[in-house]
């Protein structure tokens, strides 16, 4: 991602210095967190990775890696007046540009126009998912990562703009409605550039007692510019290399997420799951990807378990032009189109709270690659065979302060 804050960020910081002026020193508060993980992979012809934005991991690149897990934040809140709250969240993890230089993940002003009603602007986290907000918060989660065969359909975690949210109480229940407007420009590895626009998410959670419902939606207007060599040759063959231009590339094209989700955890034990289903018209494609997770605390011990699917629901391949000429062409979209990932995984792992702020994990991963897939890998080389199964092996130590 990128490293610099975008014109709602800065705006917020600005507003944060001036109020401070205003009003006086704010009260501030620091916290932070931390994952010190390793990861290793028993396939040697490609890479797993934790974020889709890393440019290697556990496999082919390392065969013990400590990058795909590990990672340190550290977060400044200021209460400026009693309404109004500003909070600068940094995290230092592995980048794109093989770096660990941190990076802004939050930087907001938060208004309460009412305690149950606030309003903010600058760097937003992404309501996508259940755990979206501390996804990245190794400690608050139950296992070493989010399942990744949901939450890599949506890498991107925060947002510049402004959003809203209001908290209602009805008959027991608590309703909570987020809404964000924004955009984001991120970077992946091999420095392509992508932006994200016009970003609208809508999340709504209703808890009651040890039972909480999510869902979501998010819709944004893609463009990834490095692309675009491709497409521009398909259209030099007429019409026929036009329609195919307009159904793959990624310029300015909407992409849409819905998402639902279901928590229920009395203390002793829990269980949780989530549904995703996304739709894109270009080469990136539609998907279905979903998990259940459960486990059950025996004191400080936290044994648990899941299932993860993830597939596409759009074409993995095309023929393309029937024209000797555009073979080449129509190889490389078949490349783009065959990287949806396709598997399911089965985890089992263990969490030991065995201090205050501190807890030590272990994770086994079964991935199952489906016939034709890499999966969630990276990286592949020319040994890598797709639709495989691959076996993780993870430990991490997560901490809080």
């Amino acid at each position: 991602m990128i490293s610099k804050p975008g014109i709602a960020v800065t705006a917020a910081l600005l507003l944060y210095a001036a109020a401070a002026s205003a009003q006086g020193a704010p009260e501030l508060s620091f916290n932070g967190f931390g994952t010190l993980g390793v990861v290793h992979s028993d396939e040697d012809q490609a890479d797993f990775v934790s974020d889709l934005f890393a440019p290697d991991g556990a496999g082919y690149t390392r065969n013990w890696s400590p990058e795909v897990d590990s990672r340190l934040g550290l977060q400044l809140t200021g209460e400026i007046t009693p309404q109004l709250t500003g909070v600068v969240q940094v995290i230092a993890e592995q980048r794109y540009d093989e770096t660990y230089r941190p990076t802004v993940e939050w930087a907001n002003l938060r208004y309460d126009v009412t305690p149950d009603l606030s309003l903010r602007a600058g760097r937003m986290v992404l309501p996508n998912f259940m755990v979206s907000e501390h996804r990245k918060v190794g400690y608050a989660n139950p296992w070493i990562r989010p399942p990744q065969e949901l939450y890599r359909t949506v890498p991107v975690t925060n947002t510049d703009g402004i959003g809203l949210s209001y908290r209602s109480r009805i008959a027991g229940f608590t309703n909570t409605v987020q809404a964000r407007y924004g955009q984001k420009d991120a970077e992946l590895h091999g420095d392509i550039e992508t932006e994200a626009r016009n970003g609208l998410t809508v999340a709504n959670t209703l808890e009651s007692g040890a039972t909480s419902l999510f869902a979501s939606y998010n819709r944004s207007r893609l463009t990834i510019d490095a692309f675009n060599p491709l497409f521009d040759a398909y259209r030099q063959f007429g019409a026929e290399g036009e329609a195919i231009a307009d159904r793959y590339d990624v310029d300015d094209k909407r992409f849409e997420v819905v998402s639902v989700g279901a928590r229920y955890d009395p203390g002793d034990w829990f269980v949780m799951g989530e549904w995703s289903a996304t739709e894109s018209r270009t080469f990136i494609g539609d998907s279905r990807s979903w998990y259940v997770s459960a486990g059950y605390r025996f004191g400080a011990i936290t044994p648990y378990a899941t299932i993860a699917r993830t597939r596409a629901t759009s074409d993995t391949s095309d023929p393309g032009l029937d024209n000797p000429q555009a073979q080449e062409l129509n190889a490389r979209l078949n490349v783009f189109l065959g990287s949806a990932a396709e598997q399911k995984s089965v985890s089992v792992g263990a969490r030991w709270d065995f201090a205050r702020n501190f807890a030590l994990k272990v994770q086994y991963d079964r991935l199952d690659l489906d016939e034709g897939s890499r999966g969630v890998l990276i990286n592949e080389q020319a040994g890598f065979r797709r639709g495989g199964t691959v076996n993780l092996f993870s430990a991490a130590l997560d901490f809080v302060f």
